[in-house]
């Protein structure tokens, strides 16, 4: 794998890691919301952050997919060229 892709390979997973990362936060929040804000907003605001985690944890899927297809496209060129490390 050459230097501009492993670059590349990088940048993918950190923002796959910020996106994971932004979901187990929003469920964390929509828990302590439920639990803890006063009652007429508590289970709205709770639900709200755990479907906004939800769509998030849909296009987190969506990216994984494309991540890992992309990423075997670039194993496969590095056996079908040769360049072995």
């Amino acid at each position: 794998m050459d230097e501009a892709t492993k670059e590349q390979l990088k940048w993918k997973f950190y923002r796959l890691a910020i996106i994971l990362n932004a979901i187990v936060l929003l469920v964390a929040l929509g828990v302590i919301a439920i639990l803890k804000l006063p009652e007429p907003v508590a289970l709205p605001g709770g639900i709200a952050l755990i479907l906004l985690a939800v769509g998030l944890a849909i296009y987190f899927r969506k990216q994984y997919v494309s991540t890992k297809k992309w990423l075997d496209e670039q194993a496969s060129k590095d056996r079908a060229g040769g360049h072995g490390q």
